[in-house]
């Protein structure tokens, strides 16, 4: 399994690094969404340095089937996901540098066609990432598997159909091995996610289909901590709203929409990394 990160100091280091990684993979590519990717980063560090039982050496390991299911159903933040993925040892960092170029395992959106280690299923048609988790929660159930499946979705996508029937699924088969974490960074690629169609109030919502719900602060690493290992432990449906910023960690991308799939021009990355870096 993946090693678990001992001491915060460390965690936020790999936070640090995982924001550059998102800015150079991207600037790269001239290609890729650099608003959603930095919102999840400590959502993702988190899963995977503390949360998660999943084998860096994926299907050769003998424990390979009881590994805990992750699915990024906000499939364009990519770039945290893979950065994440290498960064814990399922693949070379170098092939970062491959992302959204001709003949990369580094798809644009996560693929399961390529053969990337740590990909469970291709996402990125927002709305259906969520009912993708609902059948492999069904299917661990039903093989009495003791794994857990995380669902990653972003707020936007909330508001498609798809994702209220897979929320009314979950709870009527009683899914409590099923863990869905939305990105609330309230902004979408048209503007203001409540703009576009209100979500509020998204935790009475989800609670009236029969989730228990935690509200954290999305880039509190302690607060996401405490709230996944609660869910995990849990024998309930569970549903984490982490209120974070789009574009985090870079000023001028925080809180702006229009940065949900612009690549920064040369001065622009110069400035941003310096950020980063400091």
């Amino acid at each position: 399994m993946i090693e678990k990160t001992a001491n915060n100091d460390s965690l936020n280091n790999f936070i640090k690094q995982v924001r550059i990684d998102i800015l150079n993979m991207i600037c790269s590519a001239k290609s890729g969404h650099p608003g959603g990717s930095l919102s999840c980063v400590e959502i993702l560090a988190v899963l995977y340095k503390k949360i998660l039982n999943i084998p860096p050496e994926w299907k050769k390991s003998p424990d390979f089937n009881k590994r805990d299911r992750f699915i990024l159903s906000k499939g364009h933040a990519s770039a945290a996901l893979y950065s994440v993925l290498a960064r814990c040892g399922f693949f070379n960092p170098d092939e970062l540098s491959t992302f959204r170029k001709l003949g990369t395992r580094l798809q644009g959106h996560p693929s399961v066609r390529y053969g990337l280690e740590g990909i469970e299923a291709s996402t990125g048609s927002l709305g259906q990432g969520l009912s993708m988790s609902v059948g492999l929660a069904l299917g661990l159930k039903l093989d009495k598997n003791p794994a857990k499946v995380f669902t990653l979705l972003g707020d936007g996508e909330m508001q498609e159909g798809s994702v209220w029937e897979a929320l009314m699924n979950a709870s009527h088969k009683k899914l409590d091995n099923l863990i869905i974490i939305i990105d609330r960074n309230k902004l979408q690629i048209d503007g203001s996610c409540d703009d576009v169609k209100c979500l509020e109030p998204l935790d009475k919502k989800l609670e009236a289909f029969g989730f228990i719900v935690k509200t954290v602060d999305g880039h509190s690493v302690k607060e996401l901590i405490e709230a996944l290992l609660t869910a995990k432990a849990s024998n309930k449906l569970y549903a984490i709203i982490a209120n974070t910023i789009k574009g985090k960690g870079v000023s001028f991308m925080e809180n702006n929409a229009g940065w949900h799939g612009k690549v920064p021009k040369e001065n622009e990355a110069k400035a941003a990394m310096e950020e980063l870096n400091a």
